[in-house]
């Protein structure tokens, strides 16, 4: 029975995201599934002027060795006149560049949405840095408090 209890402890097991409210995030639950949100994002991103930058998740690749666990994507956008505005205005701060937006699987079949709001992200070079970088990442909050709602209706 010790040698089953210990075999047991040993599978590794997945929890689904929890991805509850936190400070400086914007975290949305919906109806959608995990494959149609992700196909939201990326639509509702074009339609709000950003650019599918990056993508990546383990779901996929883990499914192929074998190993299921609950659906996860990052994806990052932005778009090329906010990298140029930026960049003049804090080098360092192109680091932070593509702002991404986070799907997760949630236990029922739906997902959720989250992202760090743009002014969160770009907030510790504010700091001796042009005034316009912190209006820049207020204007990105604005377009992607826009893909948020266009992708979660």
């Amino acid at each position: 029975m010790r040698a089953l209890t210990l075999a047991l402890a040993l599978i590794p097991s997945f929890a689904f995201a929890d991805m509850a409210p936190r400070d400086g995030w914007s975290v949305t639950p919906t109806q959608k599934s995990y494959a149609d949100l992700i196909a939201a994002v990326k639509e509702a991103a074009g339609a709000n002027k950003l650019g599918v930058v990056t993508e990546a998740g383990p779901t996929e690749v883990a499914a192929g060795r074998g190993v299921e666990i609950p659906g996860n994507r990052v994806i990052g956008l932005f778009n090329n006149v906010y990298a140029v505005r930026i960049l003049n205005l804090s080098t360092p701060a192109m680091i932070e560049a593509p702002i991404r937006m986070y799907v997760t699987e949630n236990p029922d079949g739906t997902a959720t949405l989250s992202y760090k709001l743009p002014t969160t992200v770009f907030a510790p070079y504010y700091e001796g840095a042009d005034p316009d970088l912190q209006a820049a990442a207020e204007e990105l909050d604005a377009m992607f408090a826009a893909v948020n709602a266009n992708a979660v209706e």
